[in-house]
């Protein structure tokens, strides 16, 4: 299997613990009881009072990747070059390539080739520990917030890719069922929480596990609207990025104002 796919020794790794009383510590106790007690989503992402925004994001970061690497494994099978010859997110949205090294310009590419390229971007970001720091006594670089939101963006792409070009294959492995398209992808998270398939990065040595969701978690939509509404409260990922589940969100995220139209 492909570095960068499901189940891949090199890219997920054991779940870490951390001691008790730590500053990551408490912040992860802290966002589960939030996530236990009912709260709204809306509240629940806010940044809590005291806590370093970057710490907040970081934790985040890492737990919305490893979900979306995740969910793209579940369909990586049936994404090929044949299947999906350019990354894309419906008829009106194409996805094109850059890293600055290889790729200087953009450029349009077979989905999973940008998809693996893309988790291996994301991997090296986040084990690089000049950005995503291990030690808490050393800064995050001026270039953090900024690097999370060209991350969460481009994991955010995959995700698009994945419902809408894939989700006969979803419904097909028991995931969802075939019936309402906003109920059927949150029920799809939920099938992957319930079976208990995520694990932390390395990153999570800096104490904090991530906030993710319990797999007692009553609310079958409460992981994709964690994930939006966390972009939407730092202004991670813009309006026209979310644009092609726009109709989808508004019926899993009624209680958000409804997103713009934006033209390409």
């Amino acid at each position: 299997m492909k570095k960068g796919k499901v189940g891949h020794n090199d890219t997920f790794r054991p779940k870490k613990r951390f001691e008790p009383g730590t500053l990551r510590y408490s912040l992860h106790k802290h966002a589960q009881a939030s996530l236990n007690s009912g709260i709204n989503l809306r509240q629940v992402v806010q940044l809590p009072p005291g806590e370093e925004l970057n710490d907040w994001m970081a934790v985040h970061v890492v737990d919305f990747f490893n979900r979306i690497n995740l969910i793209y494994g579940t369909v990586s099978d049936y994404c090929t070059n044949e299947s999906c010859p350019t990354m894309s997110g419906g008829p009106k949205f194409e996805y094109l390539w850059a890293d600055g090294a290889k790729y200087k310009k953009p450029a349009a590419l077979p989905a999973p080739q940008y998809v693996a390229l893309l988790m291996d971007w994301v991997e090296s970001q986040i084990n690089n520990e000049t950005v995503f720091p291990v030690s808490t006594d050393v800064p995050f670089p001026k270039t953090f917030v900024p690097l999370c939101r060209k991350i969460l963006t481009r994991l955010f792409r995959v995700f698009v890719h994945v419902y809408i070009h894939h989700f006969d294959r979803i419904v097909a492995i028991g995931a969802v069922s075939s019936g309402d398209t906003a109920g059927a992808i949150t029920r799809s998270f939920y099938w992957l929480i319930s079976h208990d398939y995520y694990t932390s990065r390395a990153w999570f040595s800096r104490g904090k596990e991530r906030p993710g969701m319990s797999c007692k978690e009553p609310h079958v939509n409460t992981c994709y609207k964690h994930v939006y509404y966390f972009v939407r409260e730092f202004d991670l990922v813009s309006v026209k990025e979310l644009e092609p589940l726009k109709e989808m969100t508004s019926h899993i995220c009624h209680d958000y104002e409804t997103l713009p139209s934006t033209s390409r």
